[in-house]
């Protein structure tokens, strides 16, 4: 042990007429710990919010979307065969999107419509595997009667239905004759119902056979976008740079995060500010510990004065009051780090905290990642260490003589 901690050490044991100053450094260690705990669970629960959306909304859209500034496009296999050859791609698969009202036998709503291939060899729909997909959406033939669709939880329960229950799809991609315009409307079974967690896309969107919606939407052989899946959801930006020179001018591609950029941006925005704010909790605590050191600075009047007395510089003199303040924040950014991380493994284990129906969580979504632990506790350290300059140059800067005479 070096000279200045053995001292530093020496200095937290308080007599007891310091007990005043030994009771501030152990709240400065509690405030500090409070501190850093908060930081850490909340940091903890708003990155597992961030990757809890992201898998619902990954569940039901793909990483990439490859759209045409005319709008609809046919003739999308050439493309599909160019993109292919691009590695970490995993999939491709084409869609069209559509507005329909959907009615039953006792409501009548609007919702997205989304076609779909089932033979793709992707989860187009979160819960439901292709083997699945392929026998829910059936098309219509002299077997089917009617056309399978697979639609929202909340969609269902708005219109009142269940799986086997029949639904009418009406279009306004009609045609048009000697009455005017006439709406597409096609009668389905209801073979399935998924449920992503997220209100807006359970109470909205239906999924049929993309040959269905292009019969009933009128776009023949036409789809919307294709879909493209690849392997790493965060290389989709250098992913775009390779397949937009293999397309023509008029394609544009989407990624996951420019479709949901608003939502993870607000998630980021607040996963910020409660940065900052809980920060706040560490600083006071730091004003804790320079008035301890500072009030050791003046209850070791004479000790400082004989230490130099006897020779001690400055620097370390400077360097006792500094160790002496960095030994109360690590000590207490452990103690609130140990415990932080403990509450987010029990949180994550045991999950007794729930929560309200009308969150899209069940429980507190925990996700505990080692980077930022380690940042929040450098913060908290060296939020700790600026607290301990002005304390210890003070005492550094003390006149042994006059310390001595008047002490």
């Amino acid at each position: 042990m070096s000279f200045e901690l053995f001292i530093a050490s020496r200095y937290l044991k308080a007599k007891r007429k310091e007990g005043f100053i030994s009771f501030v450094s152990f709240l400065s260690i509690a405030g500090v710990a409070v501190g850093v705990m908060a930081l850490v669970i909340v940091i903890a629960v708003m990155s597992g919010a961030g990757n809890s959306f992201r898998e619902k909304i990954l569940g039901l859209q793909p990483h990439l979307l490859i759209m045409n500034y005319a709008g609809n496009f046919d003739n999308y296999q050439n493309a599909i065969d160019k993109i292919q050859s691009i590695k970490h791609i995993e999939n491709i698969s084409p869609i069209l999107f559509g507005q329909i009202m959907v009615r039953s036998a006792s409501s009548f709503t609007g919702a997205m419509l989304r076609g779909i291939d089932p033979e793709s060899k992707v989860k187009l729909i979160k819960g439901f595997t292709p083997e699945r997909l392929r026998a829910d959406l059936k098309i219509r033939n002299s077997a089917n009667k009617y056309p399978g669709v697979i639609i929202g939880k909340q969609l269902a329960i708005n219109l009142g239905v269940t799986k086997g229950s029949k639904i009418v799809l009406i279009s306004p991609g009609g045609i048009i004759s000697p009455m005017g315009h006439i709406p597409s409307m096609s009668r389905f079974l209801v073979t399935g119902v998924f449920e992503s967690g997220m209100y807006e896309y359970d109470s909205a969107l239906i999924y049929i056979h993309i040959k269905e919606a292009q019969n009933i939407t009128g776009i023949k052989n036409g789809v919307s976008a294709l879909g493209v899946w690849v392997d790493d959801i965060y290389s989709v930006n250098s992913l775009k740079k390779k397949i937009l020179p293999l397309l023509d001018y008029k394609f544009y591609i989407r990624d996951w995060m420019d479709i949901n950029k608003s939502l993870f941006s607000a998630l980021k925005l607040e996963k910020t500010a409660m940065f900052i704010i809980l920060t706040l909790i560490i600083f006071v605590a730091a004003f804790n510990i320079a008035s301890a050191l500072m009030m050791m600075v003046m209850e070791k009047t004479k000790d400082i004065a004989a230490l130099k007395a006897m020779g001690a510089t400055d620097k370390i003199i400077r360097k006792i009051f500094i160790f002496q303040g960095m030994i109360i924040g690590t000590i207490g950014t452990l103690l609130g780090t140990i415990s932080g991380v403990v509450i987010c493994l029990l949180l994550k284990r045991y999950e007794f905290i729930h929560l309200p129906a009308a969150y899209p969580f069940r429980t507190l979504p925990i996700d505990l990642n080692c980077m930022d632990v380690s940042v929040i506790a450098l913060s908290a350290i060296m939020i700790c260490f600026i607290s301990t300059i002005y304390p210890s140059n003070k005492a550094s800067k003390m006149n042994p003589v006059e310390a001595l005479r008047y002490g």
